[in-house]
């Protein structure tokens, strides 16, 4: 690759520099040579070597107000905030008119959460700048700070008009839409900016973005694939492609869009995973179970690629194998309600049911509160002849389904169990009360209760 002449001069000023170093001597440098150096330095983290420089800087050219304007810009980075606002008024008594200093008063004011003071200062840089672009950024980023992304995305947009080619300001134009939800004026922006720039891959790949996420998928792939015909390097715009492919139920389509990723960097347990959704899906089991083995092997911390393989032995009533798996994930997230679940699930099939009563205490005690798990972990405990537990577990349950006959049912059932005749009758009539028909859960769930004359009497009773 061809180098410019001024980043030949400026690798030149490098070298001369960290040699100068090395021998001691002490070489000249203009003051803006010095002034690269220092922001080098200060740019890749190596703040000792830009103090270096800026003291050599300083005794060498000691009037320059570029070099004090990178010591101020020193003292800010060190926080150092109150010397260098001294600095910076001395520097506006000898020029009114440098837009640096404006912005490095703004960037002061901004570290000390005076964001309405730092955009009114920037508002001042805005007359002596060259650099529209630069200063309309900065505006965005302070009304980011207070929140006010209408603002901040109307200062992006104006920075994108003066340097379409920033990228960060059109990553935070399309972050403002979001968070507004304004996913629709999101991708007429897009499209107009892509109208005016149309080799701007990240432009087509927000685009994709935006339309995935309004489920429009065919639009989504079209833009990651132009993202990708611009740069068919680009990770990003592959899985996002390859997802929107699975969404549209394309899973050939998809793989080849997982494989280009994992071409172009190391395999992510991600894209392993996904490609082994999408063989499990298209019915191949074997190559499904290849690509779940490897997901794990790739990241054996990766909890979804333990459960992936659990449901696929689940799916295939091999409840040995899923139980061992869905245990290798509750290993590394032993409070996910969803894992537990599912261990409830496997030992209800294999019989296990102290350890499923477990397991489903637990899922409900991590948030899981669907209807389904509080029914299994009580006709669990029933089963377990732990009648009371079974009553307060379901009593709680009402507290989240106030109106559920099988709730009712079962509570009748239970109470007539531990002979509680009052609470029984009246559990029993609300249950008559929301879903006459099912009464017929106390026949299934509860056989010596459904034997006794005075419970099918009361039943009669309320047919009328």
């Amino acid at each position: 690759m061809q180098l410019s002449n001024e980043e030949e001069d400026y690798n030149l000023s490098l070298s001369k520099f960290e040699s100068m170093l090395k021998t001691n001597k002490v070489l000249f440098f203009d003051s803006e040579e010095f002034e690269e150096i220092i922001l080098h330095y200060l740019d890749i983290g190596k703040a000792n070597l830009a103090k270096k420089a800026l003291k050599l800087a300083l005794d060498q050219h000691p009037k320059s107000t570029g070099l004090k304007l990178v010591q101020v810009e020193m003292l800010v980075y060190d926080d150092k905030l109150d010397l260098a606002e001294k600095l910076l008024n001395e520097l506006y008594a000898i020029e009114p008119n440098n837009e640096e200093i404006y912005i490095q008063k703004a960037n002061i004011c901004s570290k000390r959460d005076q964001h309405e003071k730092a955009v009114e200062l920037l508002k001042i840089a805005l007359q002596y700048t060259d650099d529209y672009a630069d200063v309309y950024n900065l505006i965005g980023m302070e009304y980011l700070f207070m929140d006010n992304l209408e603002l901040a995305k109307e200062n992006f947009i104006k920075c994108l008009e003066e340097d379409l080619e920033d990228q960060s300001a059109l990553y935070n134009v399309v972050y403002c839409f979001e968070f507004l939800d304004q996913n629709q004026e999101a991708i007429v922006y897009l499209n107009e900016y892509i109208n005016r720039n149309p080799y701007s891959e990240i432009a087509w790949h927000q685009l994709g973005r935006l339309h995935y996420g309004v489920k429009e998928y065919e639009n989504a792939i079209r833009a990651f694939d132009y993202a990708t015909l611009i740069d068919d390097e680009f990770l990003g715009a592959f899985m996002e492609k390859a997802k929107a492919y699975e969404r549209l139920k394309k899973y050939n389509e998809a793989i080849e869009s997982y494989n280009r990723t994992i071409e172009l960097d190391d395999a992510t347990s991600y894209a392993l995973l996904r490609i082994g959704k999408c063989y499990e899906k298209l019915g191949n089991l074997a190559k499904a179970i290849q690509y779940y083995n490897q997901t794990v092997h790739e990241d054996p911390l990766l909890d979804k690629g333990w459960i992936a393989i659990t449901d696929f032995h689940l799916r295939q009533k091999n409840y040995q194998k899923a139980l061992f798996f869905v245990n290798k994930a509750l290993a590394i997230d032993n409070q996910n309600r969803l894992y537990w679940k599912r261990y409830a699930t496997i030992n209800k099939h294999m019989n296990f049911f102290e350890e499923a009563e477990f397991g489903f205490r637990k899922a409900v005690e991590f948030g899981d509160y669907a209807l389904d798990t509080w029914l299994y972990w009580v006709d669990i405990l029933q089963f377990l002849g732990e009648f009371e537990s079974a009553i307060q577990t379901l009593l709680q349950a009402s507290e989240y389904f106030p109106e559920e006959n099988e709730i009712e049912y079962r509570l009748a059932g239970l109470y007539f169990m531990i002979q509680d005749t009052t609470k029984a009758k009246f559990h029993l009539s609300n249950g008559l009360r929301l879903n006459f028909d099912n009464y017929i859960l106390i026949e299934d769930l509860f056989p010596v209760v459904w034997s006794k004359k005075t419970v099918k009497n009361y039943i009669e009773k309320h047919r009328k």
